[in-house]
């Protein structure tokens, strides 16, 4: 993550923001006096939001467990060559 300082920030404001839309990648604005903070995409915020949800929900969290013991084991829904084939022609 980028740090720069809250001065920087200010005085570049347009392409900093637009920077951080278009790379995904978060700015970290630093300040003598004050805490820091950092600029993100709206995007990525909620994305972050979303994968926060599912971390700290057991229920989701042990669904994904189970499936990926079902996965590692083969023992799994296994689609048909055409159900295959209709998935990966969209």
């Amino acid at each position: 993550m980028n740090s720069i300082s809250v001065n920087k920030f200010r005085d570049n404001l347009k392409s900093y923001v637009e920077q951080t839309v278009s790379d995904h990648e978060p700015i970290k604005v630093t300040r003598r006096a004050g805490d820091d903070f950092v600029v993100m995409s709206a995007d990525d915020w909620e994305r972050e939001q979303e994968t926060l949800h599912i971390l700290q929900s057991n229920d989701l969290m042990k669904q994904i467990a189970d499936s990926m013991d079902t996965h590692q084991s083969t023992e799994g829904y296994k689609p048909t060559k055409e159900q295959l084939d209709e998935i990966t022609s969209i």
